[in-house]
């Protein structure tokens, strides 16, 4: 079987709801994202076998396929077909894995894949909640129902639930979430992310602009301090999680091209690094964000790997819990655990965050010199994708 890799990796800086790239429509957002990968590859656009795009509220701006509508709204030519795909908050790193076995098949040369959410535009729990409010049924069946009784579906719960199940308190969870922020600051006065974010025009919501382009993730609190996260009201009462703790609501876009050898001989490209090992893992989806977990020590075991062998770490940082228990349970050093700081700082774009997270581990390892890193995302109904990458 042919092998897969990544030529090309990109990604907005996150803006915060309502803010910096409020004013885009999430397909233009999308499209900005695959233009530029072509532009970095300095391929034919026709060569450009398919574009599969996560994005979780696939309604209002982001329905009726919003990667075949981020193609006619590219420079892709017509002929370019795409398909969107929602494996929640791991739907664009679901993306590149289908994108992945398209070249590693043969059946595909060259694939875009990335994911968009614009949640300024597309709020969290829109395709649900509207439906439900107007009368038009829930996604929860009486089957589903009858299997978990009284249960109640929230990644929030989950949090909670996790934070409660490693007995961790909010005191540590509020300081893994200012190390994200003093990390995410550091790494971005450094230029860190210099070679993977896409600077894009200003575009709020009022229809107003700035003169100096977007390049910098908005969320980032470069005055963080501990007294300022202690002080954030919690969600719930007696709980641990807070707005502060818990990863930001952002609108943003990524992507990565992906070709096989042949790909490469073809468009005479070079690859940045090379899809290892890719991993998919179902778990309890009550609490539901415990899967990266054993989704990690599934992906080491079946590519042969030790967890010291593994140079770089991005899980994302949906709550401060999530991070927190992974690091418990695995043992994993936590000096390579998203090095640049993560969700909580740098914002969660839901269905892009995938490909967004792909696009700074494969610019870290470079940056860095390592050799292997491990992505995983916990996503909603209890499920994880693990996708481990070889720097070349």
């Amino acid at each position: 079987m042919a092998e897969a890799f990544i030529v090309a990796a990109l990604r907005s800086a996150c803006g915060r709801r309502n803010g910096r790239l409020a004013g885009w429509h999430p397909v233009d957002l999308a499209a900005e994202i695959i233009d530029a990968l072509v532009e970095r590859c300095a391929i034919d656009p026709a060569a450009v076998d398919d574009v599969i795009l996560g994005c979780v509220g696939q309604a209002g701006e982001q329905a009726a396929n919003v990667a075949r509508n981020a193609v006619l709204a590219s420079r892709l030519p017509e002929s370019v077909p795409g398909t969107s795909v929602d494996r929640q908050c791991g739907s664009s790193q679901q993306a590149l894995h289908f994108a992945a076995q398209a070249v590693m098949s043969g059946a595909m040369d060259c694939v875009i894949a990335g994911g968009v959410e614009s949640m300024s535009r597309v709020p969290m729990g829109l395709p649900m909640e509207l439906p439900r409010q107007a009368g038009l049924g829930h996604y929860v069946s009486p089957r589903l129902a009858a299997r978990y009784p009284g249960v109640e579906f929230s990644q929030f719960a989950g949090a909670e639930m996790l934070a409660a199940k490693y007995r961790l308190t909010k005191d540590q969870l509020d300081a893994y979430a200012l190390e994200s922020h003093r990390r995410a600051a550091a790494a971005t006065r450094a230029g860190a992310f210099a070679a993977e974010i896409l600077p894009l025009a200003v575009r709020r919501a009022d229809g107003s602009s700035e003169p100096e382009p977007h390049a910098i993730d908005e969320g980032i609190r470069f005055d963080a301090t501990p007294e300022g996260f202690a002080g954030v009201r919690l969600l719930r009462e007696g709980g641990t999680v807070t707005a502060a703790n818990a990863s930001q609501i952002a609108d943003g876009a990524s992507g990565v091209l992906v070709v096989n050898e042949r790909g490469l001989r073809r468009l005479g490209l070079a690859p940045l690094a090379r899809i290892h090992s890719m991993n998919v893992f179902g778990h309890d989806p009550v609490v539901m964000l415990e899967a990266p977990i054993p989704a990690t020590a599934a992906a080491l075991h079946k590519a042969g790997l030790a967890l010291d062998d593994v140079d770089c770490f991005e899980v994302n940082e949906a709550f401060a819990s999530v991070a927190l228990a992974w690091l418990q349970a695995t043992g994993a050093d936590p000096a390579r655990l998203n090095v640049n700081g993560g969700a909580i700082a740098l914002g969660h774009p839901l269905g892009a965050s995938g490909t967004k997270l792909m696009a700074t581990l494969v610019h870290t390892l470079r940056r860095r010199g390592g050799r292997f890193g491990l992505q995983a995302m916990c996503e909603g109904g209890g499920m994880a994708n693990v996708t481990i990458v070889e720097r070349l």
